[in-house]
């Protein structure tokens, strides 16, 4: 199917501007999301066999790889994400107010070197409408375990970041089985500032009080909570927020954001968040960084160049529990998860 598609599919879609060439794509999912009936046929033929669920967070995942945030940001298509062989998905980012995001053009492709380059600027359609859809279809109806990015709202300053968020985790809380706090998009100004100890802390201390409380009343499991963080921080500004990541007991780590360098890029000059290929060999250093600090101890989602099982293999390697891939599927299709799935599954097989 891969080869179908880099062949005759990815040429059309290539000949359209990438927004509109993802918007097209969400569509289609979003079709496919409500034929259920369809969606579960292909979720059976396109299940890793043999393979034992992943257990992280309290959650069981039916394989390792899952759909990134980013693609689908309102919650339009994410029932789909079965039938492509996906074992969890993450839609947002959400904010707690809607908001358009920055001017197009804001997405940009670099074929030759199996890149994109996006300042998007987290446009959706805002933390309530997102809830008033996920309400519609409860828990217990979901086949694969559902994340919700979470970032700040651009008006908002970041001295009342953290109300924000907590705004946008109380409206959905009820929507989500974990949920990540995106403090490292590279296009919403000053948003890295939270990575900081300035912010990070009490950001972190607002949002686990709030899930153990909310839990409490309810008598259930807290909310896992885990942060997705940028790849262009020290090693340094990664032990500082693994040191706030442990004091305030978050479940796991997202490793990583978009870059804002361009590592082999010279003379690229389009400003924003660069994923695919030439970012994943920071994502690898990063991976095994926090892994080595933590002992293994914090579970870590590799985000970041995955084009070929080898990418897989290689975070998995170093540490990662799960994966998550976007740009993989522009450049390798719809069925690219199910590859991986199945690449990895000896994997699945090993763990308990």
């Amino acid at each position: 199917m891969g080869a179908i598609y880099e062949k005759c599919f990815r040429p059309w879609l290539f000949r359209q501007d990438a927004e509109k060439a993802h918007e097209h794509a969400l569509t289609s999912l979003q079709t496919l999301a409500g034929v259920q009936p369809l969606c579960s046929l292909l979720a059976w033929a396109n299940r890793v066999n043999g393979a034992r669920p992943i257990e992280l967070f309290g959650l069981k995942f039916p394989n390792a790889v899952g759909l990134a945030a980013g693609f689908d940001k309102n919650a339009l298509a994410w029932r789909a994400a079965p039938a492509l062989g996906f074992g969890h998905v993450e839609i947002g980012t959400v904010t707690l107010h809607a908001q358009p995001g920055n001017a197009r053009p804001r997405m940009f492709r670099l074929p030759e070197e199996e890149a994109l380059i996006n300042r998007l600027g987290f446009p959706n359609d805002g933390a309530e409408a997102v809830a008033l859809r996920l309400a519609k279809f409860p828990s217990r109806r979901r086949a694969i375990p559902l994340g919700i990015n979470l970032g700040k709202s651009k008006t908002v300053p970041l001295e009342q970041a953290a109300n924000d968020y907590l705004a946008s985790f109380n409206l959905l809380a009820d929507h989500a089985d974990y949920f990540v706090i995106n403090v490292s998009s590279p296009n919403t100004p000053e948003l890295r500032r939270l990575q900081t100890q300035e912010f990070l802390p009490g950001l972190l201390k607002l949002m686990r009080k709030s899930a153990r409380d909310r839990a409490k009343k309810l008598g259930a499991r807290p909310a896992p909570l885990l942060l997705k963080i940028a790849p262009d921080l020290s090693f340094a500004e990664i032990d500082l927020i693994l040191a706030t990541v442990a004091e305030h007991e978050l479940e796991g780590l997202i490793a990583t954001n978009t870059t804002v360098s361009r590592p082999g890029l010279a003379g690229e000059t389009e400003g924003g968040g660069l994923s695919g290929r030439p970012l994943h060999p920071r994502v690898v250093e990063i991976i095994r960084f926090v892994s080595l600090a933590t002992k293994g101890k914090l579970p870590i989602i590799g985000c970041g160049g995955v084009l070929e099982p080898s990418d897989a293999h290689r975070l998995m390697d170093n540490g990662a529990s799960l994966i998550q891939i976007y740009t993989g599927l522009v450049y390798r299709g719809p069925f690219f998860a199910r590859e991986l799935a199945h690449a990895l599954s000896w994997r699945h097989r090993e763990w308990v």
